[in-house]
């Protein structure tokens, strides 16, 4: 069975490109907003809608990896939940 450590190195080189990736669409979007203080373009604002939805959903991705490595895979959390409400259950 895999530890903690040993999913944090498989997920370590996903958690970096996943973070290179969002330095990048900050970058930009700094500068499609730093064009936009100078006036409005309904172009550059929709590219800086398109680039907060690309951050948002890589953001998402990057706290699910987290909780993956430090919680372990869903599926078997899931498994584990269902198992104790059954013994509990059994209990009562």
């Amino acid at each position: 069975m895999p530890t903690n450590i040993d999913a944090f190195l498989e997920v370590m080189p996903r958690l970096l490109e996943i973070k290179k990736e969002i330095q990048r669409l900050s970058d930009e979007r700094r500068e499609i907003l730093h064009a936009l203080s100078e006036g409005h373009d309904s172009t550059l604002v929709a590219q800086r809608q398109e680039v907060d939805g690309r951050l948002a959903a890589l953001w998402d991705e990057y706290r699910a990896e987290r909780a993956r490595v430090r919680f372990g895979e869903r599926d078997l959390i899931i498994a584990r939940a269902r198992h104790e409400e059954r013994l509990e259950r059994a209990a009562a």
